[in-house]
């Protein structure tokens, strides 16, 4: 319940359908959008995992793909549903993550999980998470997970932002390795590639990328959002260039592992 109240509180008072929309948010969306089209072919079959208000979902749904959609957070379904053209071959309904009760066993060749390793607190959640995204999967299908990398945070929110200092966070913080604890109150849990290898550990699969979806961006994101087009292009070829590199990924703040079910 804790959970869920927090969740409700955030996404009732934050705009989650425009955070994609700008420069600086695109970075996010169409490096994504690039690595799943990298596996998409003709009739093949997408459900998005924690939706939230369908962008993901919408973008594939007006390409021409059938996709069925599983959101928690009421606000966000309303969106979701306002924002459905009528050719749309797409579906929504209400679920948690953890329990994907009314969803059949290898469905899908397209898992999206996008939004839900955001928020969940506990490794039992977490595997259960990752345990329904797979077992909805084809064998053979490929599922894109998405992760709030833990060392973004410590230098925008602990440094940046001076949350080391003020001491209401302390008992969340490992002030020796600066590993980063969350709740609910804190709403984003948050990973180091390590922490996603240990949790993957106990499922059969073949990871085919991990990827920074946005690095540096919001680093700079006033400079991106300001660019023209052209120089954004240009962007764009930087980042998917380099957003694999394994020297580079720690510095993206959203991380984006796309593994292939065994």
């Amino acid at each position: 319940m804790e959970r869920m109240e927090a969740l409700k509180n955030y996404y009732e008072t934050h705009d989650e359908d425009a955070r994609l929309s700008l420069h600086c948010g695109k970075v996010e969306f169409l490096t994504t959008v690039h690595y799943i089209e990298k596996y998409l072919k003709p009739d093949m079959k997408i459900i998005e995992i924690g939706a939230g208000t369908g962008r993901y979902s919408h973008y594939f749904a007006r390409n021409g793909y059938r996709v069925d959609a599983v959101e928690l957070m009421e606000c966000n379904i309303e969106v979701f549903k306002q924002n459905t053209e009528p050719s749309e071959n797409i579906t929504v309904m209400q679920g948690d993550a953890v329990l994907l009760a009314d969803i059949d066993s290898e469905q899908y060749d397209i898992t999206l999980l996008l939004g839900p390793m955001y928020h969940l607190y506990t490794e039992e959640d977490r595997k259960a998470a990752m345990g329904e995204a797979l077992r909805v999967t084809k064998k053979g299908g490929v599922v894109f997970a998405a992760y709030c990398n833990n060392d973004m945070t410590v230098y925008q929110f602990g440094f940046r932002r001076g949350a080391f200092r003020c001491g209401v966070y302390d008992e969340l913080i490992d002030f020796e390795t600066f590993k980063l604890s969350s709740t609910p109150k804190e709403i984003f849990a948050l990973y180091r590639k390590e922490d996603v290898d240990v949790l993957m550990e106990d499922f059969h699969t073949e990871r085919l990328h991990y990827v920074g979806t946005d690095m540096l961006t919001h680093f700079i994101g006033s400079e991106i959002d300001g660019m023209d087009e052209k120089m954004f292009d240009m962007y764009m070829k930087y980042h998917l260039c380099i957003c694999e590199r394994p020297d580079m990924i720690g510095t993206t703040n959203h991380m984006l592992d796309i593994f292939r079910k065994e």
